[in-house]
Parts: C-alpha cells; sequence; structure tokens
C-alpha cells in the first residue's frame, strides 16, 4: 500500500504571487538616497493562524514555552524574539510568523498544548509580504488606509488588521534602522497581493518609490 504524503513532507518551488512581475529583475541592489519609500517583497516566511484563550493560564504558560517568548495579550501588539514574532489579532486569534526553516514551531506547541482547547493552522502560502519603508511610507499608507500611523500612537511593534486599498491587510510596524524613519510589513491575502503592489507603486509615484531587494 502506498504511503500518504503529507503537505509538510511535500517537496515543491514555492513560487511568489508576484512572480509575474519578475521583481528580482528589476529591482533596485542599492537603496537609492533620494527616494521617499522603499519598497519589497519579504522572502518567504512560516506562518501560522493560533487560537486559543488568552485568559487560560494553561494555555498561555504552554504557548509561552513552545515559542520562546509571552503570547502577546494586549490588543494590537506583537512579541517577538529572534526569526519568530506573534501578532495580536484578536482576543483569541494570533498570527504566528517564523522562518521559513522552522521546523519545530507547530510540533513544539501542540506537544505542549496537549488535548486543551485551541487551534493551529498553517497558512504560509495564504499571505504575501510586502516590506515599506523610509520617510514618506506612512505619507503612502494614508493615501488607502483609515488607522492613525502616527508613531505616537503606532509604536514600534504595534500591529492592526484594517482595510488598505479596498483589501484587507496586517499591519505590523517593525523596529526602525538607520536607513529610515518607520519600517512596516504589510500581510495582504495572496489573491490581492498583485493588485496591492500595483496599486502601492501607483500611489507612491509622488514620492518617488523604489523597489528594492528585501
Amino acid at each position: 500500500m502506498a504511503k500518504s504524503i503529507t503537505g509538510s513532507e511535500m517537496n515543491y518551488a514555492w513560487q511568489s504571487p508576484l512572480a509575474a512581475l519578475g521583481l528580482e529583475a528589476t529591482a533596485s541592489i542599492e537603496q537609492s538616497g533620494d527616494a521617499g519609500v522603499w519598497i519589497c517583497e519579504r522572502p518567504r516566511q512560516r506562518q501560522w493562524a493560533l487560537r486559543g484563550d488568552g485568559a487560560d493560564k494553561a494555555f498561555v504558560v504552554a504557548c509561552r514555552d513552545g515559542l520562546g517568548f509571552d503570547l502577546p495579550l494586549s490588543p494590537n501588539t506583537v512579541n517577538r524574539k529572534d526569526r519568530r514574532a506573534a501578532l495580536w489579532l484578536g482576543p483569541e486569534e494570533w498570527l504566528l510568523v517564523a522562518a521559513s526553516d522552522d521546523t519545530d514551531l507547530e510540533g513544539d506547541l501542540r506537544k505542549l498544548l496537549g488535548n486543551s482547547h485551541y487551534a493551529i493552522t498553517e497558512v504560509s502560502e495564504s499571505r504575501a509580504v510586502f516590506g515599506l519603508s523610509v520617510n514618506r511610507a506612512r505619507d503612502l499608507l494614508a493615501k488607502g488606509c483609515a488607522i492613525d500611523l502616527h508613531e505616537k500612537v503606532f509604536a514600534v511593534d504595534a500591529c492592526a488588521s484594517t482595510i488598505l486599498a479596498h483589501c484587507h491587510v496586517t499591519v505590523h510596524r517593525q523596529p526602525d534602522d538607520d536607513r529610515s524613519q518607520a519600517v512596516f510589513d504589510l500581510y495582504f491575502h495572496r489573491s490581492f497581493a498583485e493588485y496591492a503592489w500595483r496599486w502601492m507603486l501607483d500611489a507612491g509615484l509622488e514620492f518617488a518609490i523604489v523597489v528594492t531587494r528585501p
């Protein structure tokens, strides 16, 4: 009898939802100092939708042991360690993000959570992640997004699920670096990725937007 193969055992060539745009061939290797916005597609990551009771101490402790850090329990916050992060999406929902070669996270969580009331589902293929940075990034986002992204309101490691240019998006403000005033990661559903990308390029023309490599 042939052995059934699970999704995690399959070897396949992952393809970006933006593959048809040929970004690798057209992206700038060096960020231009004259650009008001830099935009890139982030490298492939592993992502999981996690649901559980944040008021259940056993659930919270098991998640902390499995992730290596505390699950964020305050609305619209992100906790992280090394190459793992957990984004608060709702009172009982989180998005877990890890490097593409992280093979331990899901298994560790399942073992620690045991038979408790929870759900974890890998959603790595369902979203595309864009990186947006430099001093006009907020101005570009403000063209299609109603939430207040001012640094006094939307601090580093804040996140929010909202609408940008008619697309659902989760916005995560990353730590600033020495090349920009603000860095945002934008999580779009795969089916809207190309539309969202083209919208941002068009909306960013007045800010001298430049496509860069991650």
